[in-house]
C-alpha cells in the first residue's frame, strides 16, 4: 500500500515545457502536478513523446523547466543554479537509462567505484553490486556480462551514493521477460532497502504490476492514477 506522509519528497506544479525550434513550439508537458512520497515506488506509462522522459529529466535536474515549480523536500529545483543543480543531481539522484554507459575497460567493482570516489556517504562497491545479485561478478568486465548483469552494474553505481531518488528511464528495454525481471527485483530490493523514492518509466505495461502507484502519461499531461491495493512481485511479471 502506499505511505501516507505529511511531507512529500517531490511537489511539482503547473510544470510546463516548451521546445522552440524557429516558429516551431512542441508542448512537451502542459502544466503537469505530481507528489512522491518519501519509498514510494512509481511506474509512469504512456506513449513514445507523451512527456515521461521530460518530465524525469525535470525532476531528475537534467533539464529545465519552461513554467511551473519542481521541489525536493524543502529546495526548488526550478530556482536553482547550475552548480546547485549538479550538487542535487551528484548528492541525491541515482539515474538509471535504457543505454548502460558502462566503460568497458573497467570491471564491475571499477565502474560502480567511478561513483563512490565522489559521493559524500557511499556504500562500497562491493555492498552495492551485492544488492543487486552480482556479488560474484566484481571482477567482470561489460563484455563479459549479459544485458541484464549490465544493467544491474549500472543499477549499482546509481545506487552506491546512496541517493534518496532513483530514476529510471526504459530500465528493461530490449531485455527478455526473464532478465527483465532480474532487472525489476534488483530494483525493488533496492526500493526496499534502502528506501530510495524510485520513478520508473517504461512502455511495458505489465511492469505497473509492481508499483506502489501507476502514473499514465498522455499528451503532455498525467491523464490518470491508480494505486496497486496488491503489489506483485517481480517474478510473477511477464510480457
Amino acid at each position: 500500500m502506499l505511505m501516507e506522509l505529511e511531507a512529500p519528497i517531490f511537489r511539482v506544479r503547473a510544470l510546463a515545457k516548451v521546445y522552440r525550434s524557429g516558429d516551431v513550439e512542441v508542448h512537451a508537458l502542459r502544466g503537469v502536478d505530481f507528489e512522491a512520497a518519501a519509498g514510494e515506488f512509481v511506474v509512469m506509462l504512456g506513449p513514445s513523446g507523451s512527456g515521461k522522459s521530460t518530465f524525469l529529466n525535470i525532476v531528475g535536474g537534467l533539464d529545465a523547466a519552461t513554467t511551473g515549480e519542481v521541489w525536493f523536500e524543502d529546495h526548488e529545483l526550478t530556482g536553482m543554479s547550475e552548480r546547485e543543480l549538479t550538487l542535487y543531481r551528484r548528492d541525491h539522484v541515482g539515474f538509471v537509462f535504457q543505454f548502460y554507459n558502462l566503460v568497458p575497460s573497467l570491471t564491475a567493482r571499477e565502474n560502480v567505484a567511478l561513483v563512490t570516489d565522489i559521493a559524500r556517504n557511499p556504500m562500497r562497491a562491493e555492498e552495492a553490486l551485492e544488492l543487486v545479485g552480482l556479488g560474484a561478478r566484481l571482477d567482470h568486465f561489460p563484455a563479459q556480462l549479459s544485458g541484464g548483469e549490465q544493467q544491474r552494474v549500472a543499477i549499482a553505481r546509481a545506487i552506491a551514493k546512496r541517493p534518496e531518488v532513483l530514476l529510471c528511464d526504459e530500465p528493461t528495454w530490449a531485455l527478455d521477460s526473464k532478465t527483465g525481471v532480474r532487472v525489476l527485483e534488483a530494483l525493488m530490493t533496492v526500493n526496499a532497502d534502502l528506501g530510495a523514492t524510485t520513478l520508473v518509466i517504461t512502455h511495458n505495461a505489465a511492469i505497473r504490476e509492481i508499483a506502489h502507484r501507476v502514473v499514465m502519461f498522455g499528451d503532455g499531461r498525467i491523464v490518470s492514477v491508480a494505486v496497486n491495493e496488491r503489489r506483485l512481485a517481480a517474478a510473477d511479471v511477464s510480457w
